[in-house]
């Protein structure tokens, strides 16, 4: 049994190895707080902005340029650069279709691609097929079917809308065309397969239906 001595022995040279293994600690995280490089400041080239790319491209019939972060999109650029809000960003994940744009005779949702992807391309948004005055017949017919509620999607239905007619008048068939040897049947079915990428939350579906059935020449 130890004697009340050999156990005040013990106990110190507890309290000495505690001692100094905390103060070979605090020294240890001294050392790596020296060695942590300092944040960058703003005047840094570490800290400098993002290197920018020159992107033109014509947008609504008029040359435009744009200084841009080459990982900006083309919706954030026509938005933010250009100031053409009419381009809504819905889901900004390429499942709402409101971001629609024609771009070389082609609609695509422009949050899923990048601006400078899309150098000397020809853009069109909504702002570009028609004004308050003169109306796009796609977009009169919008307002004469009620094809729209709150309108939040209504720039990518139409911008859509004006592409399906030009799919189908080219040939183009889609996952309902019966006869892909022949041009595709300007039907619902057919139309509604086509704006499928389009979501209209307010369940205005069958209006612009009716609304494109009108513009491409057949009863609605």
């Amino acid at each position: 049994m130890a004697t009340p001595r050999e156990n005040d022995v013990k106990r110190r040279t507890l309290m000495a190895a505690t001692v100094a293994t905390a103060a070979v600690g605090a020294v240890a995280a001294r050392a790596g707080a020296q060695t942590t490089p300092p944040a960058a400041s703003p005047s840094s080239p570490a800290g400098a902005a993002a290197p920018t790319l020159k992107v033109s491209f014509t947008v609504n019939g008029k040359p435009r340029d744009l200084d841009l972060d080459p990982r900006t999109t083309l919706l954030d650029a026509l938005r933010e650069g250009l100031h053409l809000g009419g381009t809504k960003k819905g889901c900004d994940h390429g499942q709402c279709g409101a971001c629609t744009v024609i771009l070389d005779g082609r609609r695509i949702n422009s949050c899923l691609t990048l601006a400078v992807m899309h150098q000397g391309g020809e853009i069109t948004t909504i702002e570009g097929l028609g004004t308050p005055e003169k109306l796009h017949p796609m977009q009169a017919a919008f307002v004469k079917h009620d094809g729209y509620q709150c309108g939040y999607c209504t720039p990518g239905q139409i911008c859509s809308a004006v592409a399906v007619l030009e799919e189908i008048e080219a040939g183009i068939p889609s996952h309902v065309t019966a006869d892909l040897n022949a041009k595709p049947a300007l039907d619902d079915a057919e139309l509604r397969e086509r704006m499928s990428g389009n979501i209209c939350r307010c369940g205005a579906y069958s209006n612009i239906v009716e609304a494109i059935g009108e513009v491409a020449g057949r009863k609605a």
